[in-house]
């Protein structure tokens, strides 16, 4: 494009991560960026919204006392200039399968940008753990040149190639850098979900099972998700609408169309 972009970045791992600093500098690049980011983390918090929120100045452009969802009505109704395009992320840590979907908060900042209709991107990287948690891991700007490189492409040309005349936001997801480029995979996000509870006393303890079978030899997921493109070392790209809706449902008329007279009967 010959006028350089307007771009709003956000995340939900918080204005100080590394991999918001990664994508601001390689995104700077190729346009104007203005970060609205939460003042600290806001994993996992989905599409929570305030009423009201603390703003602070930062040198990258604003701090949100908030969730990403509020960075995003707040950058785009009030504090930034009108983006072209919203982009969130890099999220340390894979935001993968159907379930994710309104659990992430950067994923989640994306789908508020599509309720603006404006454009958006959702970048998240995929980090192996085996006995230490993720918190623990520490990353270099480096490790995020995976997620940088495509996430700057597909800014600079998604929009000019039509992606979003059909796909509201793209979900995606990387693997960490090793050198060369990974190959990319149009995918679906994948239907596994296997969250378990196991109550000890007055505790109820939630695990998400679905990070222990990460082995590429046993992944149950199929050929075109967005879990086996990422395991297997490519880069996971979903096209997504929003609001998540489904097809006419013949069924479901037939129903609507017979309750008048259940009602009626039951009021007989």
């Amino acid at each position: 494009m010959s006028d350089r972009l307007e771009i709003l970045l956000t995340n939900d791992d918080g204005i100080h991560s590394t991999g918001l600093r990664a994508l601001y500098d390689a995104l700077s690049e190729r346009g104007n960026v203005t970060v609205v980011a939460p003042a600290t983390d806001q994993s996992a918090c989905g599409r929570s919204m305030s009423h009201e929120v603390d703003v602070e100045t930062h040198e990258l452009g604003y701090a949100l006392h908030g969730t990403p969802s509020d960075c995003v009505v707040a950058g785009l109704a009030e504090l930034g200039p009108d983006p072209d395009i919203v982009v969130a992320g890099c999220n340390k840590g894979a935001n993968l399968g159907e379930y994710v979907l309104g659990r992430s908060g950067t994923i989640s900042a994306a789908v508020e940008a599509a309720f603006f209709d404006v454009p958006a991107i959702a970048t998240s990287m995929y980090v192996p753990v085996e006995d230490a948690p993720l918190s623990q891991i520490d990353l270099a700007t480096d490790d995020y040149a995976e997620a940088t490189r495509v996430t700057s492409y597909l800014v600079e040309h998604a929009l000019e190639a039509g992606v979003f005349d059909h796909a509201a936001y793209l979900n995606v997801n990387v693997p960490v850098a090793d050198g060369d480029p990974a190959p990319v995979e149009i995918t679906r996000p994948s239907k596994r979900y296997e969250m378990d509870a196991e109550r000890d006393g007055n505790r109820v303890h939630l695990k998400d099972r679905v990070w222990e079978r990460m082995d590429p030899e046993s992944l149950p997921d199929p050929e075109g998700t967005d879990r086996r493109a990422v395991v297997e070392g490519r880069i996971s790209v979903s096209p997504l609408t929003a609001p998540h809706s489904t097809p006419h449902h013949e069924a479901l008329t037939t129903l609507v169309e017979a309750y008048p007279d259940s009602a009626r009967s039951t009021n007989d």
